[in-house]
């Protein structure tokens, strides 16, 4: 394992080519040198997102209702949610291109429960509209790799943790389609505590369950403390599997057929047998068990380099580099 040192540790992280970048123009490359940035954001913003298909990023409060949208440097916009419950659940935001070309924008700016997708360069609302929503904190939230799906990893009162998938391409034309139990059936998560997800490829998605269990769940759900690969072409799981070792946090990072779940260190998962792969326990990652909770824990920052060799994990002071098997 090699090290990068840091002077504060990024808010987010991807790769571009080989340099590992973060919001706001910080980078490093190769030779593990910051390049400076023009622009260094924080207090009040903690956490950030950087879109992997083109120049956008924002910084936000993870437990906050603002935030700051960016093309590179230059500040494109404000981005704000609403304030109910907001100090209790991870702000809702996704950045990415969706199957017609376009940069958008995911986020939930007036309500809650209410999923926008907004041009990201002009912020143009694409979803416009009258909406009945049901009573879902929407939280983490990711597009397919064609950019056609939207999964959203939220929870609801009891409080107990939830996902759902919903087509973009027919959310611009009919935004209600928003607002239903999409095209993940509810009764195919309701049984274990859905935590953490990640998208496979452009059909397959993987969900992942902590202990908490639904009284009278499911026998077709998720059971608590498994991995599942769900295709949404098929409608059905393809593989549902317990996890291995431990339980998964809320960040799951693809790597074709394996997820590096990050929970106190990175575990590499097998997505059709729920094995561990490999794990690097030197590693130290917040734990973070669910995207809710009255105590804020931050969420883990790390980017996995578009080959599958290389994982990037932001530490205290430093940027810990993993090489995969």
């Amino acid at each position: 394992m090699e090290s990068i040192p840091v002077k504060a540790p990024p808010k987010a992280l991807v790769w571009q080519g080989d340099e590992l970048v973060s919001g706001c123009g910080r980078r490093w490359g190769a030779d593990g040198v910051e390049r400076k940035a023009v622009l260094a954001w924080s207090f009040p913003f903690d956490a950030g997102i950087t879109s992997a298909s083109g120049p956008y990023s924002a910084v936000y409060q993870e437990r906050g209702t603002e935030g700051v949208l960016l093309e590179r440097e230059r500040v494109v916009r404000e981005l704000n949610r609403s304030d109910y419950k907001a100090p209790n659940y991870d702000y809702p935001l996704a950045l990415g291109t969706l199957s017609d070309g376009r940069e958008v924008v995911v986020h939930c700016p007036d309500e809650y429960n209410v999923l926008q997708i907004e041009d990201a360069a002009s912020g143009e609302l694409l979803t416009p509209g009258s909406r009945e929503p049901q009573d879902v904190f929407h939280s983490r939230l990711s597009l397919s790799p064609d950019g056609r799906y939207l999964l959203a990893v939220g929870w609801f009162w009891h409080p107990f943790g939830i996902a759902t998938v919903y087509d973009t391409a027919l959310a611009l034309t009919d935004p209600g389609t928003l607002d239903g139990d999409g095209l993940l059936p509810a009764a195919a998560v309701m049984d274990g505590e859905v935590t953490a997800g990640c998208w496979l490829d452009a059909d397959r998605l993987v969900l992942a369950t902590g202990a908490e269990a639904w009284n009278d769940g499911e026998e077709s759900a998720l059971p608590p403390r498994h991995l599942g690969v769900w295709s949404v072409s098929e409608g059905r799981w393809l593989h549902r599997n317990p996890i291995a070792d431990a339980e998964p946090g809320i960040l799951l990072l693809p790597r074709g057929d394996h997820v590096i779940s990050l929970l106190g260190h990175p575990r590499l998962l097998d997505t059709a047998t729920g094995r561990l792969v490999a794990e690097w326990p030197e590693v130290g990652i917040p734990v973070k068990a669910t995207c809710f909770g009255g105590s804020h824990v931050p969420s883990p920052v790390a980017a996995l380099h578009p080959d599958g060799t290389r994982l990037a994990i932001a530490q205290t002071e430093s940027i810990a580099l993993i090489t995969l098997p």
